[in-house]
C-alpha cells in the first residue's frame, strides 16, 4: 500500500515532533534546513499512518538497520517498508513483501548524468520521449525504487544495468505532473 503526502511542507514541526519516536526526533532534527525536517518528519508520520491503518499498530515505529544501511522495523520485522520524500511529496510502502519506493522531482534535463546512470537502450528510449526528462524521472525512480527493494545502496557504476536483475519483481510508476514529480514502486514478483 502507497501513502503520499503532497503537501509536506504543511507540517507543523513541533507538533510532528512530538508524536514521532525519539529515534526519528534525533534524526529529523539533524538537518539543518526546516523543509528537510518537514520532509524526513512527512515520511515518517506515513508510516505510522500506515501502520496503525494496515496493521493496526499505535506506537512510534523504532528502526533498525542492515549491513547495507536498510532501515527494518525492530519490532515489526514481518512487515516490510521504504520511505522517499522529493521538494514536492513524501511517500511511504509497506508490504508484507519487500518493496521499494522512490519518488523524485522533475527537474532540468542533464544529458551527461543520463549518459552515466542509464544503459544504452535507456539512453534511446529517453531521447525518443516527448519529455526526455520525465522519461529520465521514470528510469532513475525506478532503479532508486529497485535499490531500495534489494536493500542495497547506490552504486554510481552498476547504475547502468540494475534494472537487468533476474530477481522477480514488478514496477509501478505514477506521475504528477501538476505538482512535478515522479514515483515508483517496486515490489517482489513472486
Amino acid at each position: 500500500m502507497v501513502y503520499i503526502d503532497d503537501n509536506p511542507q504543511e507540517i507543523d514541526v513541533a507538533e510532528a515532533l512530538s508524536v514521532v519516536s525519539q529515534q526519528r526526533r534525533d534524526h529529523s532534527l539533524r538537518y539543518l534546513r526546516e523543509h528537510d525536517r518537514r520532509l524526513s518528519l512527512s515520511a515518517y508520520l506515513l508510516l505510522q499512518k500506515a501502520l496503525r491503518q494496515e496493521y493496526g499498530i499505535f506506537e512510534p515505529p523504532l528502526f533498525s538497520f542492515t549491513p547495507q544501511g536498510k532501515p527494518l522495523l525492530r519490532d515489526h520485522p514481518d512487515i516490510h517498508f521504504s520511505l522517499s520524500h522529493c521538494c514536492q511529496a513524501a511517500v511511504c510502502a509497506v508490504d508484507s513483501r519487500p518493496v521499494g519506493i522512490d519518488i523524485e522531482s522533475v527537474d532540468a534535463y542533464d544529458p551527461a548524468l543520463v549518459a552515466v546512470t542509464m544503459s544504452g537502450k535507456e539512453q534511446e528510449t529517453i531521447a525518443q520521449a516527448p519529455f526526455p526528462a520525465v522519461a529520465f524521472i521514470r528510469f532513475w525512480t525506478m532503479k532508486e525504487s529497485l535499490l531500495k527493494f534489494l536493500g542495497e545502496g547506490l552504486v554510481a557504476g552498476r547504475l547502468p544495468s540494475i534494472l537487468d536483475t533476474s530477481i522477480p519483481h514488478h514496477f509501478i510508476t505514477r506521475e504528477n505532473m501538476a505538482s512535478g514529480y515522479v514515483y515508483t514502486v517496486c515490489e517482489s514478483g513472486i
